[in-house]
């Protein structure tokens, strides 16, 4: 893999989307268990799809992974460290400890 060159692959994906008062998610399980790793980025095709509340809906659908360049890949992981110290600054104390 290039510094500045990523690849491209289509593969099946399974989505699940749940709304209801006790879980509001959605997950997307790629065929073949492939890694994600930082910077790459997954397109899932298809048209929206609306859940209503108290629905969970599966189904399968093809999806487009583009893998990182090393570059992007590096910058992606030094970024995030910044990103994650934004929660550290979150608090949910009412204001005195």
């Amino acid at each position: 893999m290039g510094l500045l060159s990523s690849r491209a692959f289509e593969t099946g994906c399974r989505i699940e989307i749940e709304q209801s008062p006790d879980r509001f998610h959605a997950h997307v399980k790629l065929d073949g268990n492939i890694p994600i790793y930082p910077g790459d980025r997954v397109q899932v095709h298809g048209a929206p799809v609306m859940v209503s509340f108290g629905e969970k809906v599966t189904f399968n659908r093809s999806a487009t992974v583009r893998r990182a360049g090393l570059l992007r890949r590096a910058w992606t992981k030094f970024a995030g460290h910044f990103e994650m110290a934004e929660l550290y600054e979150v608090s949910f104390n009412p204001g005195r400890l």
